[in-house]
C-alpha cells in the first residue's frame, strides 16, 4: 500500500496547520493531556511530514503548551527528508523513516495521529484500508486525523477517525476557514478527503451536504451584505436546520470550524 519508490511532495509552510492545531488544542485537551498507564508517554505521530518538518515542529511546540512532556515522533518515507530533520531532534522529538506501517519502537504508545496532504495521489478505493492501518498503531480512544488543506492552511477539510473496541469510528468531519479567501461552502469542495473527492454528484450523500449548505449560504445573501465570517456563521446555521449531526457551538462558529457528526458516524 505504500511503496518506498512512490514520489512523496512535500512542500510545506510553517503555520499551514494551525487551523488544525487550534482545534485540537480547545476540543481535543483531554486527549492531548491524558496520563494514566498505557498514556503516560503516548506519542503525537506525523505521518509525511514533508521536505521540511515545519508543521510537526508547530504542533509539538502548540501541544506541549498542555503537556510539556509529550514525545512526537514525525515519519517520512523519503529517506533524505529523514536525515535533514535530525537537526530538530530532542529529548522528546524524534523523525523517522517510513511509511503507513508506523515505525514505532517496542513499548511505544499512541494517541494523535495526523496525517494531513497526504493520501490526495491514492486511489479512493485504498483509502479504507490506509485509515485501517494507521488507526491500528492508536491506543483505544485515540484519533487519526486525515484530510488536506490548501497550500496557505486558509482552507481544510479532514476526517476524524476515532479507535474504539473493533477498530475505527468514522466520527466526524471538520471543516475550516480562516476566511483569507472569502467564505462560499464551494471552497471546500476541491480539499475534501481524497475518498469523498469524486463523490460530490447527485445520489451521493457528500453531494446534499453541499446542495443543501449551499442553499443556506444563498438564502443567508439575499438578505443582504454579509461579511465572509457572518456569511459562514448564518450559513452553518440555516444548513443545521437542514440536516442533522451539526455541531454550532458559539467557539466553532466564531473560529471557522463546521464539525459534521453524522448519526452512525460518517458514511464510507
Amino acid at each position: 500500500m505504500t511503496s518506498p519508490d512512490r514520489k512523496t511532495r512535500g512542500r510545506t509552510s510553517p503555520g499551514r496547520l494551525q487551523g488544525l492545531d487550534a482545534y485540537l488544542l480547545h476540543e481535543e485537551r483531554a486527549l492531548l493531556t491524558r496520563r494514566e498507564d498505557a498514556w503516560a508517554h503516548a506519542a503525537f505521530v506525523d505521518v509525511g511530514f514533508g521536505e521540511h518538518p515545519w508543521t510537526t515542529l508547530d504542533s509539538a511546540r502548540a501541544f506541549r503548551d498542555v503537556h510539556p512532556e509529550l514525545p512526537v515522533v514525525g515519519v517520512e518515507l523519503d529517506a533524505h527528508r529523514v536525515a535533514a530533520a535530525q537537526a530538530h531532534v530532542d529529548a522528546l522529538t524524534d523523525f523517522r523513516q517510513g511509511g503507513f506501517s508506523l515505525p514505532l519502537r517496542p513499548g511505544e504508545t499512541v494517541r494523535l495521529i495526523r496525517a494531513m496532504n497526504l493520501l490526495r495521489g491514492y486511489r479512493p478505493e485504498d483509502v479504507p484500508g490506509i485509515h485501517h492501518t494507521l488507526g491500528g498503531a492508536l491506543l483505544e480512544g485515540g484519533l487519526l486525523v486525515e484530510g488536506s488543506t490548501d497550500t496557505s492552511g486558509a482552507v481544510l477539510v479532514a476526517h476524524l477517525l476515532r479507535r474504539v473496541p473493533g477498530g475505527l469510528s468514522r466520527e466526524a468531519l471538520l471543516f475550516h476557514t480562516d476566511f483569507s479567501r472569502g467564505f462560499a461552502p464551494v471552497l471546500f469542495r476541491d480539499w475534501l478527503p481524497r475518498d469523498f473527492r469524486r463523490r460530490v454528484k447527485p445520489g451521493e450523500p457528500i453531494h446534499a451536504f453541499f446542495a443543501r449548505w449551499t442553499e443556506a449560504w444563498e438564502q443567508a445573501r439575499a438578505a443582504g451584505p454579509l461579511s465572509p465570517p457572518d456569511a459562514f456563521r448564518q450559513s452553518v446555521l440555516g444548513l443545521a436546520e437542514r440536516i442533522e449531526g451539526l455541531d454550532t457551538r458559539a467557539w466553532l462558529l466564531e473560529h471557522g470550524y463546521v464539525l459534521w457528526r453524522p448519526r452512525g458516524g460518517v458514511f464510507q
